[in-house]
C-alpha cells in the first residue's frame, strides 16, 4: 500500500484538525464534511480495506469502535451519531486506508445512501 493521505496525516506530514489520538489510532475532522460533525477515525496500522483485515486485526478493529464511543462522548454527540465504513470504490471509498466516518449534528435517513 502506498502512503495515502491518511498515512501522511498519521505521520504529521500533512496538518489536520486532530480531535483524538492514542497508540493505535488517530481521529481528525473531515475536510469535506457531510454533517455538522464529521470526524474520520483511522488506524495507525495501514489496512487498505476492511476486507483486507486478518484475525490478528480483531483487537484493533474492536479498539476503533471503542475509540469512536470515546470521541462521541468527548464531542458531546454520544446521544446520536452514525458510523460509516466504506469498503471498495463502488461503496464510496476514495482513500484506501480503512477509516470510520463519525457523523452527527443532523437527521439521518434510512436506508442510507
Amino acid at each position: 500500500m502506498t502512503d495515502s493521505i491518511f498515512a501522511k496525516i498519521i505521520k504529521k506530514q500533512i496538518p489536520a484538525d486532530i480531535v483524538y489520538e492514542d497508540d493505535l489510532c488517530l481521529a481528525f475532522r473531515d475536510m469535506n464534511p457531510q454533517a455538522p460533525v464529521h470526524v474520520l477515525l483511522v488506524p495507525k496500522k495501514p489496512l487498505d480495506m476492511l476486507t483486507s483485515a486478518q484475525e490478528e486485526d480483531q483487537t484493533l478493529l474492536g479498539h476503533l469502535l471503542l475509540a469512536a464511543g470515546t470521541i462521541a462522548r468527548q464531542l458531546k454527540i454520544d446521544g446520536a451519531f452514525r458510523l460509516v465504513i466504506n469498503n471498495g470504490e463502488e461503496s464510496g471509498q476514495s482513500v484506501f486506508h480503512v477509516h470510520l466516518h463519525i457523523l452527527a449534528g443532523r437527521p439521518f435517513r434510512w436506508p442510507p445512501g
